[in-house]
């Protein structure tokens, strides 16, 4: 972005002419998290950059027919907040989003957010030692704002989370198609799709909820299948009045409820750096597919043949019976090429459609292609990454100080509750800022010999798990194959890696230019 003039410098009201201490970038689980956590650590200089009009992350964006978490929702859930009248097993969208604006408003965490603030770049300053965030305001009344401007602070977490960059395929004719197209993250609630002949390209974890809640009200629905997922039993049923009750009135009860779910889940780690455990596991999807799915040749169609955890597992019971409907069906041809009202597999067969949906997920190993955030001596993010992108256990980047990322590189699970390392890495980052307090440093580095040493054992964990050798092409893996994004281990070593910081791992450095300007 192009500017004629530089941006306006934004003066918080804790200091005159001073920087936030933290900014924090979305308010998902990540930047809430963080948000409460400089709260209890006596911390309340920070400042929240929210691009939409409303908190929420992913489970604001995310409202197509269906949505839902896949995890149980006492699991869900910030450990030191739970909800004792969670109405279902599995939350829905709607119910999630009413959490987190609760968690808001408890923690009173709404004076700190700045609405429609889209970050569109984050640039180290080294002779102030504060990162300058350029933030697109949309607050004005046309929704224009004031034009770009600058927020200075001395540490900036990111929380925009992994999944919020819709991925859409390029597709020959795509651009030439004349009825509607949008991404299951970009629903369009506005185009009614009763009486349509719609098209569903991919088969996510997005896909298999919206598939049987709209297959009910279209003419026909065509499914594009690249590959089929492998799917578990969804165990979902009401919350009864009298667990409520027993949450609500008998200590420790939901503690134990969410143990438990906690470490059913965390048994499947064994799996998936074992595959050959996965068998009782398979044995249950397959199980699942064969009772639900009577037709032998979809049911061809629909088993996978790579190892059961490579690509993420996915929990359903209605998606199944979806594509047994008369209006449904299942193609696994590719697709050749997209017409202004239909679509041409590679069997020359043409399929009519009048609006095409994707599920087909977000990037992630490339999510950062196109950031603008450049830190020390004008080291851009592209090019610390030229060889695929890591961290530090998932949050510090070697030559980018005081910045810190939340369920970045590496700290990602196909098995368990985002909101265990979320927390992890909430602490971790309390250290770190604790240590450049006590220290009086201006920037605190992770040192590139560590970052090093903990990736090459990323690589070494992940050789042979089911991510890299399981035969499949997943998220998880960059476009040369190498794990980006799944940590490789059980998530209590990942606690146990976060739960104490080792002052010997990071550079701090004093900087009295910028002791003036810090706020301590």
């Amino acid at each position: 972005m192009t500017h004629e003039t530089r941006p306006a410098v934004v003066t918080p009201a804790a200091g005159p002419g001073g920087p936030y201490r933290v900014a924090i970038i979305g308010t998902g689980f990540s930047g809430l998290g963080m948000a409460i956590g400089l709260k209890k650590a006596g911390v309340h200089d920070f400042v929240i950059l929210e691009k939409a009009g409303e908190v929420g992350g992913t489970w604001r964006e995310n409202t197509y027919p269906g949505c839902a978490c896949d995890i149980m929702s006492l699991l869900y859930s910030f450990s030191f907040e739970p909800k004792n009248d969670w109405s279902r097993m599995f939350p829905k969208q709607g119910e999630l989003l009413q959490y987190i604006k609760d968690v808001v408003e408890k923690y009173d965490l709404a004076q700190h957010i700045r609405f429609r603030a889209e970050v569109t770049g984050a640039e180290y300053d080294d002779a102030t030692g504060t990162w300058l965030v350029t933030v697109a305001d949309g607050n004005g009344p046309d929704g224009g704002g004031r034009g770009d401007e600058v927020v200075r602070a001395r540490a900036v977490v990111a929380g925009m989370g992994p999944l919020h960059k819709p991925n859409i395929p390029e597709l020959p004719g795509l651009e030439s198609f004349e009825g509607a197209v949008f991404h299951s993250a970009e629903w369009d609630h506005d185009h009614d799709l009763t009486g349509e002949r719609v098209a569903v390209i991919g088969t996510g974890a997005s896909a298999i909820q919206f598939v049987p809640q709209i297959a009910k009200n279209v003419a026909s629905l065509t499914v594009f299948q690249r590959t089929p997922p492998w799917i578990i039993p969804k165990p979902d049923r009401r919350v009864t009045g009298l667990e409520k009750t027993l949450f609500r009135r008998v200590p420790g009860v939901q503690r134990g409820y969410r143990n438990g779910i906690y470490l059913m889940q965390e048994s499947f780690v064994v799996g998936f750096k074992n595959p050959k455990l996965l068998k009782l596991a398979s044995g249950l999807a397959q199980w699942h597919l064969a009772r639900q799915v009577p037709d032998r040749e979809l049911r061809r169609k629909l088993t996978p043949d790579y190892t059961m955890g490579c690509k993420r597992t996915l929990v359903s019971s209605d998606y199944y019976p979806a594509l047994m409907r008369p209006n449904v069906e299942l193609t696994t041809e590719g697709i050749a090429e997209v017409r202004p009202r239909s679509i041409v597999t590679r069997d020359g067969r043409e399929h009519d459609v009048d609006t095409i949906i994707f599920g087909t997920g977000f990037h992630v190993t490339d999510a950062f292609d196109d950031a603008r955030i450049t830190g020390r001596d004008g080291l851009k993010i592209q090019d610390a990454w030229k060889d695929g992108i890591e961290a530090h256990l998932g949050v510090t980047v070697a030559g980018f100080p005081n910045l810190f990322l939340l369920l970045g590189p590496n700290s990602g699970l196909g098995h368990n509750s985002m909101i265990f390392i979320i927390e992890a890495q909430v602490r971790y980052v309390l250290q770190c800022l604790a240590m450049l307090d006590a220290s009086g440093g201006a920037r605190i580095s992770v040192r590139p010999s560590v970052q090093d040493r903990f990736n090459a054992w990323v690589q070494r964990k992940s050789e042979g798990a089911v991510w890299v050798a399981g035969g499949c092409t997943s998220w998880y893996l960059d476009r040369d194959g190498v794990n980006r994004a799944a940590w490789p281990a059980s998530t209590v070593s990942y606690w146990l890696r976060t739960r104490r910081l080792d002052p010997a791992d990071f550079e701090i450095e004093p900087d009295v230019r910028a002791r003036g300007a810090a706020v301590s």
